[in-house]
């Protein structure tokens, strides 16, 4: 009895993380721009699109395990490589980019001097 819970739960996990992270990624990849893709040298966002949709599709409505960890394979591979390479291209790259804290939108701020 204990064992087959422990089962269900552990199927229900791996299914909503299969699920949750193609969705997170499909989102992550319509919302960024087209000539993003092209810049990163990375392949097409419909490339992209197609291939993390057929991962929600099978993920949702197919269980199978293969092509779930196949699809797994493509979400990681999306979320590592391309999104930070995406992220870099359009200036979104999260850390210091070589300026200071007291630069503004147009520039170094010196406080009016």
């Amino acid at each position: 009895m204990l064992r087959e819970n422990f089962d269900a739960s552990l199927s229900l996990v791996l299914f909503l993380v299969f699920v949750v992270s193609s969705v997170t990624a499909l989102v992550m990849a319509a919302m960024a721009r087209e000539d993003a893709y092209r810049a990163a040298e990375k392949q097409t966002k419909n490339f992209w699109l197609i291939l993390l949709g057929v991962t929600v599709v099978v993920n949702l409505l197919l269980n199978i395990l293969f092509l779930s960890i196949a699809g797994l394979i493509a979400t990681i591979v999306f979320l590592v490589d391309v999104r930070p390479a995406l992220k870099q291209v359009a200036g979104g790259g999260g850390g210091k980019r070589g300026g200071s804290s007291s630069d503004g939108p147009y520039g170094p701020y010196n406080g009016g001097r």
